[in-house]
């Protein structure tokens, strides 16, 4: 009897981490062309905004960061209508968690800097772009982690760090809002290798 409940408790074991791992799979599949979208929005409104700022000479164009949701989520109410429902278990709801915390603290980052900048006028350059880089990688890398996929992983790793480096190279102006479009060109080619790998 007692034999009986070890085995029926390993293959309970063995079930739940077969679904888990199943799970991590169809979530990665389906969070590559997330990824593919939220690269191309990112790498697009990063050109847009250096580009105003640099003819302008004014960082306020940084505003249009926000309107970035407002483009993108709508593209994900319509993609998320044609899959098929993910499961809600454990491992949904902690990429859920990564994503929105860093939403809360990008947002949260971005207009304190922007009322400081705007109220101290010596402070215009803060440096907030790297902090936002470095988070997004590491969101992303921890992203990586929990479904266990070293590509996403990396392509974190490389845009938190690559970032980090393309921000001190290229000084504080307009430039360096390039960053961005090093961190979206990497999102989009991670969503495109780990949709083919999972394909």
């Amino acid at each position: 009897m007692e034999q009986n409940n070890e085995l029926s408790a390993r293959q309970s074991l063995d079930l739940i981490t077969e679904t888990l791992n199943r799970s991590r799979k169809e979530i990665t599949r389906v969070n590559g062309k997330y990824f593919i979208l939220w690269g191309i929005l990112m790498t697009v409104f990063s050109l847009v905004v250096c580009y105003f700022w640099r003819i302008s000479g004014k960082a306020q164009w940084n505003i249009l960061w926000f309107a970035m949701p407002l483009v993108g989520y709508p593209f994900v109410y319509h993609m998320s209508k044609k899959d098929e429902k993910l499961p809600s278990n454990m491992v949904t709801k902690i990429i859920k968690g990564i994503w929105t915390l860093y939403g809360i603290f990008a947002c949260s980052m971005a207009t304190v800097c922007m009322v400081i900048a705007s109220t101290f006028t010596e402070t215009s350059s803060m440096g907030v772009t790297p902090a936002l880089v470095l988070l997004f990688g590491i969101a992303e890398s921890i992203s990586g982690i929990v479904l266990k996929n070293w590509f996403i992983i990396i392509g974190g790793w490389i845009i938190g760090i690559g970032g980090v480096i393309i921000y001190y190279l290229s000084g504080v102006n307009a430039e360096q809002m390039l960053i961005f479009a090093f961190a979206g060109i990497i999102l989009a080619l991670t969503g495109v290798i780990v949709k083919r790998q999972n394909n």
